[in-house]
């Protein structure tokens, strides 16, 4: 099934004429859960690896041999599924509550050092024929995929996360690694993607407003603020006022290309370290799909849909039910990427 995102709540270029200067599209991938193949864009799904290249992996020292198996962590997302799709208000049985109970344990792994390779989790894998906002990798790769270490313990804090990114050419992968290595526990059960197929659809983004020149800022919250003032006078029950941020620019969820928000802290540079060229945004991942606040985002083809069948469909999670930026150069795309949690 595609997924459609709705027509904006106002045309934002008939307000405010400038912006048409700065359009661009993004990629949103609406992940779905599925059964995606080897051979398909998805997330959480069976990567497309080379059986002769080793398998990422973590080789930060921190904690790594005590947390909760992934098997466990999947299961308990089957029991809660299956009893919210049953009486979305009574809850799991008290069956049920057992089992989950015990699902919910943790587990150590004896002889596994701090310093010991840990297998990074496979988290996605996109393919620049199905998503028109993926740029083209090093020497014409067309496979991206995403890993990311199962723990929070790494960087000067001791809480970041570590993502690796790895471009493939498809074409030239003609063995692939049978079976992948899988770290036994994990730190974080919001670090372990449901497999999700993808339903990519391109639509029409704007930068975040602190971004733009600032006399269209300061137009644009000007315009914010006096809807919100209509607002208040309005029934407790009436919609709330569109506004740029949430319903006019930068769609939530998954996504690929267009422009970063920073909705969490100020805009920040993203310069390249090796060459110092601005970066583009190359990938969003996202906690949600949509949400309160973003409602108007959500597709129309779920818009009958409880919220945790559309809202949470990957079950990933990024600090508190953030989201993550990831940054590519555009200059050099072997460069390395950064990233932004927000």
């Amino acid at each position: 099934m595609t997924r459609t995102t709705p027509p904006r709540p106002l045309d934002v270029e008939a307000l405010f004429p400038e912006l048409a200067a700065y359009r661009g599209t993004t990629t949103r991938l609406h992940p779905r859960p599925g059964s995606p193949d080897i051979s398909s864009s998805s997330v959480g799904g069976p990567l497309l690896w080379p059986r002769d290249e080793p398998w990422p992996v973590c080789t930060e020292p921190h904690a790594r041999g005590a947390g909760r198996r992934p098997a466990d962590i999947h299961r308990e997302r089957q029991v809660l599924a299956a009893a919210w799709d049953r009486a979305p208000d009574a809850g799991p049985t008290e069956q049920e509550r057992a089992l989950l109970k015990e699902l919910a344990q943790k587990h150590r792994v004896a002889g596994l050092a701090d310093t010991d390779p840990l297998p990074m989790l496979g988290v996605a894998q996109f393919y620049r024929r199905d998503l028109p906002d993926l740029p083209a990798g090093p020497d014409g790769a067309d496979l991206l995929q995403v890993f990311w270490c199962p723990f929070d313990r790494h960087g000067r804090t001791g809480y970041g996360m570590s993502l690796d990114l790895r471009w493939h050419r498809s074409s030239e992968v003609t063995e692939m690694l049978p079976a992948p290595p899988r770290p036994a526990v994990v730190g974080f059960e919001g670090y372990v993607p449901q497999p999700c197929v993808l339903h990519p659809e391109q639509v029409t983004t704007y930068p975040f407003a602190g971004l733009l020149p600032d006399e269209l800022c300061a137009r644009i919250d000007a315009w914010e603020e006096a809807l919100e003032e209509e607002a208040s006078a309005a029934p407790d029950d009436a919609p709330g006022p569109p506004a740029y941020q949430y319903d006019l620019s930068i769609p939530p969820g998954w996504r690929v290309g267009g422009f970063a928000s920073w909705h969490v802290t100020d805009p920040s540079p993203m310069d390249c370290h090796a060459c110092g060229a601005p970066m583009d945004l190359l990938l969003t991942i996202d906690s949600r799909e949509w949400d309160g606040g973003n409602g108007s985002w959500k597709p129309l083809e779920d818009r009958d849909l409880p919220a945790h069948r559309s809202a949470l469909p990957t079950e990933v999670a990024v600090g508190r039910w953030g989201q993550l930026n990831v940054f590519s150069c555009p200059a050099t795309r072997s460069h390395p990427h950064r990233w932004s949690v927000q």
